[in-house]
């Protein structure tokens, strides 16, 4: 049934033909609930058969519920409506819940069910949100501490006391601005501060931008800099 499944999902893939700043909406059914998402495939995808980096990205609240147009208001999923590409397959689910935080174990199920083309480099997945989806990246971190490659939190509440389930090899650049007055930017400042203190290798990075409020996203992924770092890391090898 796995192998069945493998080459249903591998003829996904293989069969887009869609231009590189458009995106393709999908859906998979969790149980009772079902999860929408965008997906998004690189420039040349179709020209081989050569694995690509995927980028999971989580939006904010503004955007959830059950209309896949709100997804590409802001952030990742906004670059490439308006037309910029990237060298990466871009997965941009949609919270169903307007009023209610991100379900990581959907997310986590989700991720499963792409893990299963060969057309992704299992080493080279990478998580980033904004606001709510700032908050669900710093999460999915924690649940999944062998999953991903690096972590891009912006502009996201913290539960900066579970610090310890960040793994200590993660590569990590949170994003916040100065005059946010919905998620204060001590809650990236002090995450970051307490996951120094461990040590981590390679260390944490942090911007903040000067006289930004809860609006960090425009400017951290119009950033290329955060893109030239993320797809220059790799998952760790297991010890």
């Amino acid at each position: 049934m796995k192998k069945l499944f493998t080459v249903i999902f591998f003829f996904l893939f293989t069969s887009l033909t869609q231009l590189s700043a458009q995106f393709t909406e999908g859906s998979y059914v969790l149980g009772k609930d079902t999860i929408f998402y965008l997906l998004n495939v690189p420039e040349g995808f179709n020209n081989n058969q050569e694995k690509w980096p995927l980028v999971l990205f989580l939006h904010g609240g503004g955007e959830g519920g059950h209309d896949l147009e709100k997804v590409k208001k802001n952030g990742l999923p906004r670059h490439i409506a308006e037309g910029r590409q990237f060298p990466f397959i871009t997965l941009a689910p949609q919270n169903r819940f307007t009023r209610g935080f991100w379900d990581n174990v959907a997310l986590s199920q989700l991720l499963d069910h792409f893990m299963l083309s060969p057309r992704i480099d299992q080493d080279r997945v990478y998580l980033t949100g904004l606001s709510r989806g700032g908050f669900a990246a710093w999460m999915l971190a924690m649940h999944e501490p062998e999953r991903f490659a690096a972590l891009a939190p912006v502009c996201g509440a913290v539960p900066r006391s579970y610090d310890i389930w960040i793994p200590e090899n993660l590569p990590i650049w949170a994003f916040h601005g100065t005059d946010d007055d919905l998620i204060h930017p001590s809650e990236s400042v002090d995450m970051i501060e307490n996951l120094r203190r461990k040590k981590m290798n390679p260390k944490p990075k942090l911007t903040l931008y000067e006289g930004v409020g809860h609006n960090a996203w425009e400017k951290a992924y119009a950033d290329p800099e955060l893109y030239k770092w993320m797809l220059a890391q790799k998952r760790p090898k297991p010890e």
